[in-house]
């Protein structure tokens, strides 16, 4: 009975029982405040991911794994790269039933709904590496930031639009009246689209790399537009160059049909030129002091050049002219008579090689042509009312007995009787005497540095050694000019002999 009243009691109790519901009503707000920073007491798996923009994200924003949620973003900060970038790191509440993800998770920031909510779309890898509690994804594995609607329509700013305007306007021209041409274009489109289907799956396969080739353009773009005025005039001159081969079509057209046969013969025939291209280049290399040296000559050739052109401008007629005297030439070069005529001063230009190789060395060496007409023609210098009188000189030998100038009764070169004096008072009688000049001096075959001889000139040149006989050439003259009777000296030079 006691029980009963006390629990009546309580129930009664207006101040306990509100006290409770406001309890109640306080807890059930905290938790319904703090339901997207996670419940109390559950279990959760917390990983990070880099990534290059937040892209409109908020604490709070769902993470899905296939469409579902996993978990919520705890947190969001600004992460600073090594290199001055700017990027971001998210910190994610996963449901524990999410446990394990490969550490190649991949993510990806996606809009939700078109007022700008976001959130972050998880893509399991295939590694077989998880990633632990903490642990943080790569940046790599980072997906392309999203297209803002607003980013959509921006695009279609002022401009844009007035051409859009104009080009459908034009479009609309172009059409006009064009319906039966169109269904033809479209018909014959047909199997031209059927057969490019699967072209172009082919093209656009992961193995083409063709997710590369727009944005290799754009590189590409980027790096011409510093240039593109030049890039202008580039074309403005290869338009004139193409305007030019307009005219030479035709040749033009011969050399690509030829092209392939010169193309296998330079291939067939490069490499043996390979060796030929060394030694050029060897010879240039070595050609290169003589180039130095072509900028001094170079005013003396700038005035050849220029005197040259009107010769050489004038050479055609001179060649036109010489034609005759060419084919008078020739005609004389194969008459018998002339080839005979010259075979025959062939032979005696052979005949006349022995004569000239000694008559030569006394002319050029010994000067003994030239000292032989002077002294001839000054035989007859000495001139009167008369005529020309001819001056000879008188050569006076030594006088002696047995001299070279007179009858001898012994050699020229052997000494007189001796001296006997007679007894006084006797008058002295004449009585020859030792003559230490008479000895004979003799030189018939003097050297004129000829074959086979000293180079010396020895005739006219030789000493008179009175205690000496001297037959033939005096050896202390060898390799001494010669001197003419008034003084003239010529300088030897050694003579090669064959």
């Amino acid at each position: 009975m006691n029980t009963r009243a006390k629990r009546s009691s309580l129930a009664a109790n207006p101040v306990l029982i509100g006290a409770a519901t406001v309890l109640i009503a306080i807890v059930a707000v905290v938790l319904a405040y703090n339901a997207n920073s996670g419940l109390p007491f559950v279990k959760t798996y917390n990983i990070k991911a880099n990534i290059p923009d937040a892209a409109g994200l908020i604490v709070g924003n769902d993470v899905r794994k296939g469409g579902a949620r996993i978990g919520f973003v705890s947190a969001i900060h600004t992460r600073q790269e090594a290199d001055g970038s700017v990027g971001a790191t998210i910190d994610m509440k996963l449901d524990d039933i999410a446990r394990p993800l490969p550490n190649d998770t991949q993510i990806q920031i996606r809009p939700r709904s078109p007022l700008g909510l976001r959130y972050a779309e998880l893509t399991a890898g295939k590694s077989k590496d998880m990633l632990a509690d903490g642990e943080t994804l790569r940046l790599d594995l980072a997906g392309e930031e999203p297209v803002e609607l607003d980013d959509f329509f921006n695009m279609f700013d002022e401009p844009t639009r007035n051409a859009s305007q104009t080009n459908l306007f034009e479009f609309g021209n172009v059409m006009v009246g064009r319906g039966g041409d169109l269904n033809r274009a479209f018909k014959g489109l047909l199997p031209f689209v059927e057969s490019a289907e699967p072209a172009l799956r082919n093209l656009v396969a992961p193995s083409t790399g063709f997710d590369r080739l727009f944005p290799a353009f754009a590189q590409a773009a980027a790096e011409v537009y510093p240039v593109a005025q030049q890039q202008a005039s580039m074309f403005t001159g290869l338009y004139r160059t193409f305007e030019a081969w307009a005219g030479v079509r035709e040749q033009l057209k011969e050399t690509i049909r030829l092209g392939p046969e010169a193309l296998q013969t330079a291939t067939d025939e490069f490499p043996k030129q390979a060796v030929f291209m060394e030694n050029s280049t060897e010879l240039f290399r070595r050609l290169r002091p003589a180039f130095a040296s072509i900028s001094a000559a170079a005013p003396g050739l700038a005035t050849a050049v220029t005197k040259g052109t009107p010769a050489l401008k004038r050479a055609p007629g001179l060649n036109k002219r010489l034609e005759n005297t060419f084919d008078a030439v020739d005609a004389f070069g194969q008459d018998q008579r002339v080839l005979t005529g010259i075979s025959n001063v062939a032979r005696t230009a052979v005949d006349l090689g022995v004569p000239v190789k000694h008559i030569t060395p006394a002319q050029s060496q010994c000067n003994y042509i030239t000292l032989m007409t002077r002294n001839l023609w000054s035989v007859l210098s000495d001139t009167n009312t008369i005529g020309s009188s001819a001056r000879v000189g008188v050569v006076i030998l030594p006088a002696a007995p047995n001299s070279e100038g007179g009858p001898a009764s012994a050699p020229a070169n052997s000494d007189p009787p001796p001296f006997v004096a007679p007894p006084p008072p006797q008058k002295p009688q004449f009585q020859p005497h030792a003559d230490t000049n008479n000895r004979l001096h003799s030189n018939p075959y003097p050297n004129t540095a000829a074959p086979g001889q000293p180079a010396e000139c020895e005739a006219g040149k030789e000493t008179f050694d009175p205690n000496v006989m001297r037959i033939g050439n005096d050896p202390k003259n060898n390799g001494l000019p010669t001197e003419s009777n008034d003084g003239f000296r010529l300088v030897m030079k050694p003579v090669r002999q064959p």
